[in-house]
């Protein structure tokens, strides 16, 4: 049964840093790749970042590229997500997800919520002073 859990969310101030982290179960690691998502209250579910299988090739949003840093590490099975300067507008609910295998070991061009198959719960941002 293929299992995805996030942690690391939390309340920080603007201009902290949060590392989140999506322990994954089920399945191999280095098989499929992940991606990060993101979801604000009224707003529709926005794909941020995602990581490739195999050479770990890496794609970010605008919205968050230079600040966060996505990563993998296959021996703990978890995938991380580095964000700093973090800023109001980052608050949402993140969510890790695994990329169709139809993929192949690549992030899609287009992040979105249909290249998924399984999703873990989520884990809540706050950015407030």
């Amino acid at each position: 049964q293929v299992q995805l859990v996030e942690s690391g969310g939390g309340l920080v101030q603007p201009g902290g840093s949060l590392r989140l982290s999506c322990a994954v179960s089920g399945f191999t690691l280095g098989y499929l790749p992940i991606g990060w998502f993101r979801q604000a209250p009224g707003k529709e579910r926005e794909g941020i970042s995602c990581i490739s299988s195999g050479h770990g090739n890496t794609y970010y949003a605008d919205s968050v590229k230079g600040r966060f840093t996505i990563s993998r590490d296959n021996a703990k099975n978890t995938v991380y997500l580095q964000m700093n300067s973090l800023k109001p507008e980052d608050t949402a609910v993140y969510y890790c997800a695994v990329i169709r295998s139809s993929y192949g070991n690549n992030c899609p061009k287009v992040l979105i919520p249909d290249a998924t198959s399984y999703w873990g719960q989520g884990t809540q941002v706050t950015v407030s002073s």
